[in-house]
């Protein structure tokens, strides 16, 4: 199995947890916490800032010396509505009741105690179209550049139709040259619909010394350190992935690979 392909270590309780150290990068963290009805998790946040995202269900959260009340609506991540999210900056803590089952994503990066705690969505966050033919996908923007939230964190959600393609045209950000490119760390969280089936990642350099392709199954993570890292629905699947990015600087630019240029320079 490739290392970059993460399968979920359990089915209960944190099945997830990503860390610089254990990615052997700088920036990006992603944990998921798949709890049911009455448990409860809690963790600081040390030097690290937080997105804490209901990918389904709902809990009763608390964080930063605030009740924050029950965040959580949609009971399945492909009804596609907003999802419910809490910010919370680095040297402070959280903690989840589940009222329903739940899933709980958590999102890190270097914190610098730049942005107060807040809510982000449900509202304010709108399901949007990007692409074109089956390159068509729709996004729920949680937290990208244009929305001034975090000190490091750049969150979304993505979800592609059946026999869809998506973080395509196959694209880049691996390196620290800005306005041209910027050096973005990624994860990305998969689910299916059905559950049974499967997603098609590839991550690839334009040298070939990393070229990896994936079948990723529900709940799997795949990391991007470096490269091109198109992904693929087969027909009759339906796939959702939650993207954390992070790097020395904020700003999402990427450069297209040079196979796919022209469909970038055709379709705008």
């Amino acid at each position: 199995m490739s290392d970059l392909l993460k399968k979920p270590f359990g089915t209960h309780g944190k099945v997830h947890e990503i860390t610089p150290q254990s990615a052997g990068w700088r920036y990006v963290g992603f944990s998921l916490y798949h709890l049911r009805a009455g448990e409860r998790a809690a963790e600081l946040t040390g030097d690290r800032e937080v997105i804490l995202v209901m990918v389904e269900g709902k809990a009763q959260i608390w964080g930063a010396g605030q009740d924050w009340g029950v965040l959580g609506a949609r009971m399945s991540v492909f009804e596609k509505t907003p999802p419910h999210c809490l910010y919370l900056p680095n040297d402070t803590d959280w903690a989840a009741v589940a009222e329903t089952d739940c899933v709980i994503a958590l999102c890190t990066a270097p914190g610098k105690g730049g942005h107060a705690a807040r809510r982000i969505g449900p509202e304010g966050i709108t399901l949007t179209e990007r692409g074109k033919g089956v390159n068509t996908r729709y996004i729920n923007n949680i937290a990208m550049e244009n929305e001034d939230y975090c000190d490091s964190l750049l969150v979304t959600e993505v979800f592609t139709p059946p026999g869809h393609w998506s973080s395509y045209p196959s694209h880049r950000h691996d390196e620290d040259d800005y306005p041209r490119i910027t050096y973005l760390e990624e994860t990305y969280y998969h689910r299916l619909n059905p559950a049974s089936g499967f997603g098609i990642q590839r991550v690839y350099t334009d040298d070939g010394q990393l070229d990896e392709t994936m079948a990723a199954k529900d709940g799997d993570v795949v990391c991007v350190p470096r490269g091109h890292h198109p992904c693929g629905a087969p027909h009759g699947f339906e796939m959702y992935y939650l993207n954390v990015m992070a790097g020395p600087l904020r700003k999402w630019r990427f450069v297209a690979a040079p196979e796919v240029e022209w469909i970038l320079e055709r379709d705008g």
